[in-house]
């Protein structure tokens, strides 16, 4: 019963998120600045999660990701104890992608090692104790520490991801915060949602300028 259950939730959530109604809890955050184009300054505090860092670098292997982190929730890689659990499934998704933005000006896309990283956040009533253990040496719980963010929200197709990347650089290229990593993305709706309805997100971390 309890998985039919959880499974009837999941197909309502997946009808509503076609439409951009989303359903999933999400991470809290504190704006702390507003930028020019749209971009807000955001403080996360620690996060729970689960992730797959694995070779890749295209759609056949995120979705090869997808599924791992999408079976860890649903349950069928848990010890014989805990293959009952299931996980709600929360947003956004976060996709490390094998590529990086140099900070330069122009903005140039340059090669990294080809790995992609993917990560599920744990609903917040989850913590490293209480959370179900993967069997899947693939899927690890990992805390994702505080951080300060600069984000840039689009809608539309994920194709364009890198181009937002390149976007959210080249503005943190003067004022008052400034990179430190690598940019990434966060996609809160699933890849049937009309894409005009769409959130996703261009984020890197970041510090003031001194």
């Amino acid at each position: 019963m309890r998985t039919i259950f959880y499974y009837t939730v999941l197909t309502l959530e997946s009808i509503l998120g076609a439409f951009g109604i989303r359903m999933y809890e999400q991470p809290s955050y504190q704006i702390i600045d507003r930028l020019d184009h749209g971009i807000e300054i955001r403080h996360y505090a620690t996060r729970l999660a689960a992730e797959v860092d694995q070779p890749g670098d295209d759609n056949a292997d995120a979705g090869k990701a997808f599924r791992l982190l999408f079976d860890y929730i649903a349950g069928a890689n848990l010890t014989a104890d805990e293959a009952s659990a299931k996980i709600a499934m929360t947003a956004p998704v976060v996709v490390h992608t094998p590529s990086k933005i140099a900070t330069t000006d122009p903005v140039l896309r340059s090669e990294t090692d080809e790995h992609l990283r993917m990560l599920f956040f744990m609903p917040s009533s989850l913590t490293q104790a209480t959370a179900p253990k993967p069997t899947d040496p693939r899927v690890k719980l990992i805390m994702v520490p505080d951080e300060t963010v600069a984000v840039l929200r689009f809608s539309g197709s994920y194709d364009s991801d890198a181009t937002y990347e390149t976007a959210l650089m080249r503005a943190l290229g003067v004022g008052r915060w400034q990179p430190t990593g690598e940019p990434y993305m966060l996609f809160y709706d699933p890849p049937f949602t009309i894409p005009m309805l769409r959130r996703n997100e261009a984020v890197v971390a970041v510090e003031r300028r001194h």
